[in-house]
């Protein structure tokens, strides 16, 4: 029972490192994927903002975009993949037998590889459907559930958008929830064109909406901002000095800012393991100690029939050394269920990194070796004949 108490600081040590690197590895993963799942290397570029008696307006309240500024974005900057229109609305989809109010989103064939959005059945409109002012629609999998019903492949039926037809080319794979919520899944998707002659009418030379722009690599997104800021202002003949009439939100900044706060957040916690390992080798030192005193007759006995001070302090750092790496396989074992249980209740990934395991027992057995060493050398350095003499 005394040894367990000894050791039960290291096993608590060692359990809130690996619990704490696990959540915290899972939540980095989470946020990777929640960024991914909005586009590969996404720019969202928006147009400017009205001004009237003193009043902004906020980015997109006044059209800055034009539609040559998406063909020279998506043609002329190295560091764009691509770049594709998004405009949005809120509408009616009507099927035979059921309606359902979803965003309706008009854009061009790259918009799905922006957002790394596959089909799961049928396909997506291309250029020619583009061209043709094409009455298709690609549905989401809620938008096409609460049409249809769960499971249901609505490829090739006809559903009414603003009173009018559509036929449904494509189902698109389900993509889950935005950071903030939102379902990216509840959607229907046509042509920017059929948008703007049968949904929301244009605006002329002017984008009513936004643009979707892609970096080649995810390194490059930085540069693709700068070359898009320094291109728009450019064509938008702004003079030095002079504030943008757009906006370029980074998403990968925001991504990155939030990994970067659940970093420290780990760090922080695996630090106070740490003061945790550290109290529990110096029980283990104290207990040592004791033990030290308590068998002093045992170590008379020991050197009066030929073991040398080497033996003793072996024998003794041997012991805090088992101790401590006892604890931490203990540890382990409680930090492995302790992850579990809090990713299964906050619904996170768990990513268990062998070096952190290596770590944490490497760590719990050198603080066996550190604070054994001190009651090892009392041990040793015992003389004989006073230690037989103990009582």
């Amino acid at each position: 029972m005394r040894s367990l108490l000894t050791a039960l600081g290291v096993v608590i040590g060692v359990g809130a490192v690996i619990a704490m690197e696990a959540i915290g590895e899972g939540a980095k993963a989470r946020v990777a994927q929640t960024f991914e799942s909005m586009g590969t290397n996404l720019l969202i570029v928006l147009p400017g903002s009205t001004s009237a008696g003193g009043l902004q307006g906020g980015w997109g309240t006044q059209p800055t975009l034009t539609w040559d500024d998406l063909q020279g974005i998506r043609a002329e900057l190295p560091a764009v993949r691509t770049a594709a229109p998004v405009l949005r609305a809120a509408s009616t989809v009507q099927s035979d037998e059921q309606n359902w109010t979803t965003s309706i989103v008009g854009t061009s064939p790259p918009y799905l590889a922006i957002r790394a959005w596959s089909v799961a059945a049928g396909r997506a409109f291309d250029q020619g459907d583009v061209d043709g002012g094409a009455k298709v629609v690609m549905l989401g999998a809620t938008a096409a559930e609460k049409l249809y019903g769960r499971d249901a492949n609505p490829v090739g039926q006809m559903v009414r958008i603003k009173r009018m037809p559509f036929q449904v080319i494509g189902l698109l794979a389900r993509k889950g929830q935005s950071p903030m919520g939102q379902d990216y899944d509840d959607t229907a998707i046509v042509p920017f064109t059929t948008f703007q002659a049968k949904i929301q009418g244009g605006l002329s030379k002017f984008i009513g909406g936004v643009i979707f722009v892609s970096a080649r690599a995810p390194d490059e997104t930085a540069r693709a901002l700068s070359e898009i800021t320094g291109f728009l202002r450019d064509r938008h003949h702004l003079a030095p000095g002079a504030d943008d009439d757009f906006s370029v939100r980074n998403l990968a900044e925001i991504a990155s800012a939030q990994q970067e706060g659940i970093r420290v957040l780990t760090t922080l916690l695996a630090a106070i393991a740490a003061v945790s390992l550290l109290v529990g080798g110096i029980g283990i030192m104290n207990i040592m100690l004791v033990s030290v005193t308590e068998r002093t007759r045992e170590i008379g006995v020991r050197m009066a029939v030929g073991a040398k001070p080497l033996d003793i302090m072996s024998q003794f750092l041997a012991e805090a050394l088992a101790l401590s790496t006892a604890g931490g396989f203990c540890g382990l074992a409680l930090g492995y269920g302790a992850a579990r249980q809090l990713a299964a209740r906050f619904h996170w990934p768990t990513i268990f990194r062998p070096e952190i395991v290596l770590i944490a027992i490497g760590f719990s057995a050198a603080v066996g070796v550190i604070f054994g060493l001190y009651p090892a050398s009392k041990a040793s350095r015992l003389d004989p004949i006073e230690a037989l003499r103990f009582e």
